[in-house]
């Protein structure tokens, strides 16, 4: 899969009382970028949901924060995937502001059945996408 870039704006809401990104609003970033990539794919979570029975979670998470972003930057969220497995993907995602990294992280994405909420295949057409 090539690198998948989605634009990100930092509103007010984004930021802390220093006039930072709050730590934990860059992994708002990424799960954005996550979900439109998805989309760009031609799937939609719901239907996901209501046709397949699954739903991706986050299984864990690694970030390393770099340098901060401040109010009203445009910043550029990747998303790759790094690996795949029967039932989990890693993305490798990166925050940038023009040239300099921001952010990155390894995310592990497990797709369960939404039923059990145990883990479940990660469908063929899905794969075949990615």
């Amino acid at each position: 899969m090539n690198n998948f870039v989605w634009p990100v704006r930092v509103y007010y809401e984004d930021t802390d009382a220093g006039g930072v990104v709050y730590y934990a609003n860059y992994l708002k970033f990424f799960e954005r970028a996550r979900t439109e990539l998805l989309r760009h794919l031609g799937f939609e979570q719901d239907d996901l949901m209501s046709r397949l029975s699954i739903i991706f979670v986050v299984r864990s998470v690694q970030v390393d924060y770099l340098k901060p972003a401040r109010f009203n930057e445009q910043l550029a969220v990747s998303a790759t995937v790094s690996s795949l497995k029967k039932t989990s993907f890693m993305f490798n995602q990166q925050i940038t502001r023009d040239e300099d990294l921001l952010c990155q992280g390894d995310i592990r994405i497990a797709c369960l059945d939404v039923n059990s909420m145990r883990p479940k295949a990660i469908p063929e057409e899905i794969i075949k996408k990615i």
